[in-house]
């Protein structure tokens, strides 16, 4: 399942949840191979400068933000530190899954090679104008920031061309757990 910031991804695995459908969050694995103690925090301080840690010895996840989707080739550099130690976290949490199917919660499935990691995708869907004042609003960040993320990441028509299933998060929220239960049961018949 995927879907831009602000679309509701974890409001929508949240329902999944509720149905008994175990998700995996990509944007765990991104903090859980980020923590203190981690080769890749080390890594990351080492190219962005200890600033980047916060007293506490986390990532300063907002500074590390504002760096790299100011500068393209910083943002590549984490990629590609990042994705490959993202990717087996996430293996491994698939793989322990019980549920009849689980879902990986990932904001970059089609901008990475998680994509490859899932039999069906599932977008999660809002206008551009909505995610930004969803995003705004949760996040307490400014319009132009939140608009250089959606612009770094795939356009919304690429996604809406390359998903299998679209779950219009436009609507209503109380109308959100009768949509997802259509998508469960959706998914539910598919031979897997």
């Amino acid at each position: 399942m995927t879907g831009g910031i602000g679309s509701g991804k974890s409001t929508v695995a949240k329902a999944f949840q509720q149905l008994g459908i175990e998700t995996v969050d990509a944007d765990r694995a991104s903090r859980a191979v980020v923590e203190p103690g981690m080769p890749a925090l080390a890594a990351i301080a080492e190219q962005f400068g200890p600033q980047i840690i916060q007293g506490d010895g986390h990532l300063d996840r907002a500074a590390l933000r504002q760096i790299i989707f100011a500068d393209p080739d910083k943002k590549h550099w984490l990629e590609s530190l990042l994705h490959p130690l993202i990717r087996d976290w996430i293996v491994q949490q698939l793989g322990a899954a019980t549920s009849p199917y689980v879902i990986l919660e990932s904001p970059l499935l089609f901008e990475t090679d998680q994509h490859q990691l899932v039999a069906k995708t599932v977008l999660v869907d809002l206008p551009v104008e909505l995610q930004i004042e969803r995003a705004c609003t949760r996040d307490a960040n400014q319009a132009d920031q939140i608009q250089r993320i959606i612009d770094a990441q795939m356009s919304r028509e690429e996604k809406l061309s390359r998903a299998d299933i679209v779950l219009d998060n436009a609507q209503p929220l109380e109308t959100l757990a009768a949509r997802v239960a259509a998508v469960h049961q959706t998914l539910l018949s598919l031979p897997m």
